[in-house]
């Protein structure tokens, strides 16, 4: 158990930015009176971290910025509480793997300067498990990166953590990049980029390992990134991701939102949020080469996870299976007794999810409820 609950976190995640993304990120937003001491403490410390940027610059140009990929990464996606973590924490066993820390989702700029003294603060710190589903947390444990992403340029779509007012419009551009602009993509591009260079770096990892649901609805720009990326597309029943998402967004959101957002407007843009993320996914997967896309519903691949893992490497042809099998068998057998959460599915949610989300019942053939 950290020193700090999450529901109680001073700060929020934005201390970790540089001063330029900071600065435009908040720019014009309107800070809610009760978040203000929040809002002013985050930017003192960012403007002092932001200081020390200049340093990793410089080790990044000149060790990694030139240095091409070993290997084209290896993409989960899936819309958030469809089990992408767990399938995230399989894969990372096998060390061929690098991936984007908990740490470094914070502190992207203090990776190749400072980090064992930052690293040991945080964990110090942090709570050792996430408040909505008891999944282990820790610094060095893996994390999708979009929380870094947004400390590293003002175009994420986790810009709507901390101004939810603007989730909408936050979605249309940096969700689905419907309405990105050539010069917000071109930056997207080379911070992601840089992003898994130093992930790798920091991991010593030869294949980058991502999972993070907003690339989701990003496939064509990651294949333009990454011609020869591979692709896990999880789905799981809706009623229990619309349950799910309702609790994490409800409960993490809280901690770090800059402006106050009502849980009824929460769960409307939750219900709109899906049907775009799940239509832009299902227009623009076409763009990925036949052979690298592998889709599974979590419910199956939960209930025989080690073989669905050898059968994923078999087909998307992923190196070191032999090398990685007895780590994975590790960590999943660890896992049997793991107890998640359990949803009643309430008449309400039954309502929502089947005028909402029904496209997504019929298609992936999961039963409806009445």
């Amino acid at each position: 158990m950290g020193l700090i609950e999450f529901s109680k976190l001073p700060v929020n995640t934005l201390v970790g930015a540089d001063w330029d993304t900071f600065r435009e990120m908040t720019r014009g937003q309107r800070i809610d009176a009760k978040y203000r001491s929040k809002y002013y403490l985050t930017k003192a410390v960012c403007r002092l971290l932001s200081t020390l940027t200049p340093i990793q610059e410089r080790r990044y140009r000149k060790l990694l910025a030139d240095r091409p990929l070993q290997n084209d990464p290896v993409f989960i996606l899936g819309h958030w509480r469809s089990g992408t973590t767990f399938v995230h924490n399989i894969f990372a066993q096998d060390k061929h793997f690098g991936y984007t820390t908990t740490y470094q989702t914070v502190f992207p700029h203090l990776m190749m300067f400072g980090q064992p003294m930052f690293k040991k603060t945080m964990g110090w710190l942090m709570p050792d498990h996430r408040p909505t589903d008891n999944m282990e947390l820790a610094p060095d444990l893996p994390q999708e990166e979009e929380f870094a992403l947004s400390n590293m340029m003002p175009y994420s779509y986790y810009d709507f953590w901390f101004f939810p007012e603007h989730m909408q419009e936050y979605c249309d551009k940096y969700l689905t990049f419907e309405r990105i602009t050539p010069e917000e993509l071109r930056i997207f591009k080379e911070t992601f980029l840089k992003l898994v260079k130093i992930s790798l770096w920091n991991t010593g990892g030869t294949q980058y390992l991502s999972k993070n649901p907003p690339h989701t609805g990003r496939v064509k720009a990651l294949t333009e990134l990454f011609p020869n990326a591979k692709f896990i597309y999880l789905m799981r029943n809706p009623y229990t991701v619309f349950e799910s998402t309702r609790s994490f967004y409800t409960n993490t959101i809280k901690p770090l939102e800059l402006q106050h957002f009502s849980d009824e407007e929460m769960e409307r843009n939750i219900l709109l949020s899906y049907a775009k993320l799940y239509k832009a996914y299902e227009a623009q997967k076409q763009y990925i080469p036949k052979g690298n896309l592998y889709e599974v519903k979590f419910e199956d691949f939960e209930t025989d996870a080690m073989e669905t893992t050898r059968r994923i490497y078999r087909e998307l042809q992923i190196p070191g299976w032999d090398e990685a099998e007895n780590d994975i068998r590790a960590y999943v057998d660890k896992k049997r007794g793991y107890k998640k959460n359990k949803y009643e599915y309430k008449p309400r949610t039954v309502q929502l999810v089947n005028e909402n989300w029904g496209f997504a019942l019929k298609d992936w053939e999961y039963p409806i409820h009445e």
